[in-house]
């Protein structure tokens, strides 16, 4: 035990007093030799729960191969998973974004309790995904992530299916559009096998996100859940955690200013979820970058939408894979000089991947900048009277600018969606729906049932949606959500009344009410906390608004005053793995 290398794992490996340390790990399998290498934490969010999951256990296998053929030592753990499309509409609904926090959290006590070197994180379901990122933006310990993959379509006579097509059905159902046996035909075959809903949803706008940063390889993402080339993209991102451990390279140096705008082109040009705005906000709080909401405005105007993805549009994310993939759409923003050139964990920049892009022949599904889907970019936040720290329209599911309609308050999503499948809701309505914020839910739930509901109605296109919670990435519609304040803080939302004149102007990026809400606010009782117990109180009580991503947490401490996590209690970063 006399070898002068200092690398992380020498806190729990090196010296005479390691001795049961070591003894506990030679248990596992290391041998005398292991010790000297770095130990690589491979952290999987498997689960048998949820189609996004399922398939992750065999990932491991090559990604731990890989880890130990490049000269590490991998050490599984596991955390857990909460499905958004299971739990969509239900009180479980709002543990899912509260699950975000959990699994950065577990990373982080898994990672940092151990002084492991370095990190690879297989991921599937929505809300793993930036919570990987944020663990490892929060740690600064090398390493990268794996998404597990998209669906394959679902299939019904010549139609492609995806979960978004169920909810939808529902509302169709509801009012009478179809019967109880098109309903079935539908759930049974929207959802094929392994991987993540099909469409430019949560899950696969936060995929192609963590690429454009440099988070995750080029290319890897892209690979559906049981295509055959997805093992060897898990041994390539097990080979790329052992060298940047090795080379010392940290997250924090792919996380910056001009990654997390790239982060926000990706979002709004692929007509992506509005949970990006949140996630990118806490990626960016955790790794102690400042970064405002109105980012992603000001991108809207600049890049336009490029992909002809669900909700929106015709494709899922199979058809682009098939297409070119992320590395085409990629490419198509540096032609037209939307994006930043930034590192990436390949050890390639940015550019140099989109440099080796290859296009179908006849693809439809990513345009170029000149020639977009949509001229402007997928999101708008808006201000005003409701929503004076900002709320969040997307705008690639509906072609309305302006909206003006009457209040139709509820004070949970329940009410709401009671309402829509009862046939109550009317063309005209502006529907709100509040108590539901990060506080207020506490746990923000998204309203997919809601909104799918009301398109399977019709009604896509004839009402509008404002919530302090959250749409699932499959929403479409005239939906504005992350209302800030929420009701819960006192907001303005929490004010409003039925039968109040909303008022919507997208260009103007304002939501008005007509209505003293300063004369309302002197008689106003707010609603009590909605106590549920155990995690989702804590969450309540230090969870932070939509605005500033929902974090639980202050973020890093500043670097004169942090012990680095990573850091060896003795020898210079130069002498790591000398």
């Amino acid at each position: 035990m006399t070898d002068t290398r200092r690398k992380n794992s020498d806190t729990i490996t090196a010296g005479p007093a390691r001795a049961p340390a070591r003894a506990m790990l030679r248990a596992t399998g290391f041998e005398d030799e292991d010790f000297a290498k770095p130990i690589i934490g491979l952290v999987n969010t498997w689960s048998t729960v949820t189609p996004c999951n399922m398939h992750l256990d065999k990932l491991a296998e090559p990604a731990r191969q890989a880890i130990r053929d490049a000269g590490g030592v991998p050490a599984d753990f596991n955390t857990v998973v909460v499905s958004d499309g299971i739990s969509m509409g239900t009180q479980g609904m709002k543990a899912s974004l509260i699950s975000r926090e959990v699994i950065a959290d577990s990373i982080e006590l898994a990672v940092r309790g151990h002084s492991l070197d370095g990190v690879m994180v297989i991921v599937g379901c929505d809300k793993t995904i930036p919570a990987a990122a944020m663990a490892l933006a929060r740690m600064d310990v090398p390493g990268c992530i794996l998404y597990g993959g998209t669906i394959m379509p679902g299939r019904r006579g010549d139609q492609d299916l995806s979960i978004q097509d169920v909810f939808e059905a529902v509302g169709a159902h509801a009012c009478g559009s179809i019967d109880d046996n098109e309903l079935d035909a539908v759930e049974k075959a929207a959802c094929p096998g392994a991987g993540a809903c099909g469409g430019q949803f949560t899950a696969n706008t936060m995929a192609m996100i963590l690429t454009m940063m440099g988070l995750s390889p080029m290319g890897a993402n892209d690979i559906p859940a049981p295509h055959p080339d997805k093992p060897a993209a898990a041994a390539r991102c097990g080979q790329l955690a052992v060298e940047l451990a090795r080379s010392g390279t940290r997250p924090r140096q792919f996380i910056t200013p001009a990654s997390l705008e790239n982060a926000a082109i990706a979002a709004s040009a692929s007509g992506g979820s509005t949970n990006a705005i949140l996630h990118v906000a806490a990626i960016a709080a955790e790794a102690g970058v400042p970064f405002s909401i109105e980012t992603f405005d000001t991108v809207s105007s600049t890049a336009p939408v490029i992909t002809d993805l669900k909700p929106g549009g015709r494709f899922l994310a199979h058809h682009m894979f098939l297409a070119g993939g992320t590395r085409l759409f990629a490419q198509r923003l540096v032609e037209g000089e939307c994006l930043n050139d930034v590192p990436t964990v390949s050890g390639r920049s940015l550019f140099e991947e989109c440099a080796l892009a290859e296009e179908s022949a006849g693809q439809r599904v990513i345009h170029t900048v000149a020639n977009p889907v949509k001229p402007d970019g997928g999101f708008r936040i808006l201000s005003g009277d409701m929503a004076p720290d900002g709320s969040v329209l997307k705008l690639s599911g509906h072609s309305r600018t302006h909206f003006t309609g009457s209040a139709r308050v509820f004070e949970c999503e329940d009410d709401a969606f009671a309402a829509v499948e009862n046939n109550q809701i009317q063309a005209g309505d502006v529907i709100i729906i509040r108590n539901e914020g990060p506080k207020g839910g506490p746990g923000m739930r998204e309203m997919l049932a809601v909104t799918a509901a009301l398109v399977g109605q019709g009604l896509g296109e004839d009402v509008a949606l404002i919530t302090d919670g959250r749409f699932s990435g499959a929403s479409k519609g005239f939906v504005i959500g992350h209302v800030a304040p929420e009701a819960a803080a006192g907001g303005p939302i929490g004010l409003i009344q039925d039968g109040d004149t909303i008022k919507i102007d997208v260009a103007a990026r304002r939501i008005d009410v007509e209505a003293d809400l300063d004369a309302r606010r002197v008689t106003h009782t707010p609603a009590p906390p909605r106590r549920m117990g155990g995690v989702f109180d804590k969450y309540a009580r230090l969870v932070a608004s939509a605005s500033r991503g929902a974090v639980t947490h202050e973020g890093p401490l500043p670097a004169s005053t942090s012990s680095h996590p990573n850091t060896p209690e003795t020898g210079s970063k130069q002498e790591i793995f000398a």
